[in-house]
């Protein structure tokens, strides 16, 4: 039965939509290979309360698309206790299987287990991370049965960022079962099973994990080639630039083996922390840089956790380049490799958040820190070891997922204190496993003493640093002033900060937060900003566009003018210290 409160908003994208193939682009840019089929599509689908296949499918669900969602083609609350199960066949089409046939399906959430013909293939529990499984043992001639079982109970155990039952406010629709990609894809002997990117100003050294004793790489655009045994090579390029979102240089280059050839691309590029001057400050490529970005939570009205095709993602991502941002913050939620590979491509840095789990408490994560009580014990209270477990493993395969993506600059681990635990033990745990990237451990308020920025979150006033600690600032949330557009809602409900009626006082209030409030700050170390936020999303107003993305309510001139000025001022800072 479906819930008739949900809204029927929806974006232009969902009429471009192909409803035969949906999200049919090939899903990991990073390491491409010529085997590729898509299951996406219509399956069959049902609600029931049993860990088994049902016997019979109910309804119809247009894959990958959550069954909360109206692209769904289902649009029905999913109650805890609920299961949800999958059917679809396929075929191989003839001269696809090589030796080895793998299925991914890129994210279900929240745990799920998979059966091919009949036979269990596998399980995940992760609602945010890709699972591979082998099903060659498993594939029989001719037609095949895929069935997927998915439990969500929103079990605060695993990783559920800013989903909740009872939505509203700050907590949106909740998603459950398959909302990325499902793919096969056929393996040779001694396939190409992944590559690490590690990079300098002037090099990258490409480490293959493969059993093939000889390779080759060639640069795509300037044939240089490259052979060699072992893991690793270093690739010199003869033209050399650099990665940033003033030029978004990408060297594309493909790796063979004697049985296997994959297409991959990177960018020399490197972030790090400088003393400039006397003050710490982020740097991009050596220099310092002003990271300006929007918070950007990945939500859309009629797929929820997936817009209807990846020209969504590049609209987002244009619309905040037109208006000066260089950034964006992605808010507690892990996107489809396609959204990095298009902000590695368009010239986005991507601030990404590690994905909460465990109980958060408004009163202790957000009231009191929010007018300055801010006790660092209590995140003390998120004890529970499976939980600290599960969320440590998550971000370990969340920093794997997304090292080759240029454009991921800086890692975010807790938000707020929200399942805070051992923060300086987190940041220890991440640095070792990517050294390449600063880290903000605690980003709002309750600092760690490990952290390569000051991190803040400030709303309801102007900014004001008091008591630079000497790390980089970054004002990692702010503003949130609400403005409401008719016919672009999503309800009748209202959440922001300090709510405008018109859009002139709006943006004016805006411009002045920017050059009254945040550019002074530059001077004292600001390295980064982000304003809260790049669209509504449900009950927020908050957004510089609609949830609908039809209307882009901020005055895209004034907000590229406050940013060119806060760019000017580093310079200015820098140049002159």
């Amino acid at each position: 039965m479906k819930k008739e409160i949900y809204p029927t908003l929806k974006t232009k994208f969902a009429e471009k939509m192909d409803k035969a193939a949906p999200w049919a682009d090939y899903p990991r840019p990073m390491l491409v290979r010529d085997s590729y089929l898509s299951l996406n599509g219509e399956w069959d689908f049902s609600i029931t309360k049993s860990d088994t296949p049902p016997d019979e499918y109910k309804e119809k669900i247009l894959v990958p698309f959550p069954p909360e969602s109206l692209l769904s083609g289902v649009e029905e609350e999913i109650k805890k206790g609920d299961r949800l199960s999958y059917r679809t066949r396929f075929t191989l089409p003839e001269g696809f299987l090589k030796d080895r046939l793998i299925l991914h399906i890129d994210a279900v959430d929240q745990t799920a287990v998979f059966y091919v013909n009949g036979k269990e293939a596998g399980k995940s529990e992760n609602g945010y991370l890709p699972v591979s499984l082998d099903i060659t043992d498993l594939f029989v001639e001719g037609e095949n049965t895929l069935e997927v079982i998915v439990r969500d109970d929103l079990c605060k155990k695993y990783p559920y960022g800013k989903q909740r039952r009872s939505r509203g406010g700050m907590w949106y629709t909740p998603v459950s079962g398959i909302w990325q990609s499902v793919w096969l894809e056929s393996l040779p002997t001694d396939p190409i099973l992944s590559i690490k990117v590690d990079v300098t100003l002037k090099n990258a050294k490409i480490t293959v994990n493969s059993g093939a004793e000889t390779k080759k790489l060639t640069l795509s655009e300037s044939g240089e080639v490259y052979e060699f045994t072992g893991d690793s090579v270093t690739v010199e390029p003869q033209n050399i630039r650099n990665w940033s979102p003033e030029d978004p240089y990408l060297y594309y280059f493909t790796v063979e083996t004697d049985t296997d050839r994959i297409e991959s691309y990177f960018a020399l590029r490197t972030v790090d922390v400088r003393n400039i001057g006397g003050i710490n400050r982020l740097c991009l490529n050596g220099k310092p840089y002003l990271f300006s970005g929007l918070l950007d939570q990945g939500y859309y009205p009629d797929g929820i956790f997936l817009p209807a095709t990846k020209e969504a993602f590049a609209e987002d991502i244009l619309r905040a380049k037109a208006m000066g941002f260089n950034m964006l913050r992605k808010h507690i939620k892990i996107e489809p490799m396609i959204f990095y590979n298009l902000c590695d491509r368009l010239g986005m840095v991507v601030f990404q958040d590690m994905v909460n789990n465990s109980g958060y408490s408004f009163i202790l994560d957000t009231a009191l820190p929010t007018v300055g009580f801010r006790r660092a014990g209590f995140t003390l209270r998120h004890k529970n070891a499976a939980a600290r477990k599960i969320f440590l493993d998550t971000m370990d395969a969340t920093a794997d997922l997304l090292y080759n993506s240029p454009s991921v600059c800086l890692y975010t681990i807790f938000n707020e204190g929200w399942g805070q635990f051992m923060p300086d033990a987190a940041y220890r745990r991440l640095k070792e496993r990517d050294p390449s990237r600063p880290i903000d451990a605690t980003s709002g308020w309750f600092t760690a003493r490990e952290s390569d920025v000051d991190s803040r979150h400030i709303y309801f006033r102007s900014p004001v640093i008091k008591r630079p600690n000497g790390r980089p600032i970054f004002l990692s949330e702010f503003g949130g002033y609400s403005l409401r557009v008719d016919a672009h809602l999503f309800g009748e409900r209202n959440y922001g900060y300090s709510l405008y009626e018109s859009r002139e006082d709006w943006n004016d209030a805006i411009y002045k937060l920017y050059v009254e409030g945040v550019l002074p700050l530059i001077k004292k170390g600001l390295s980064a900003t982000v304003y809260t936020q790049l669209s509504d999303v449900e009950d927020e107003t908050n957004g510089v566009i609609t949830y609908d993305r039809e209307v882009i309510k901020a005055d895209v001139e004034k907000m590229r003018l406050a940013n060119e000025a806060m760019y000017e001022e580093l310079r200015r800072c820098t140049e002159n210290p």
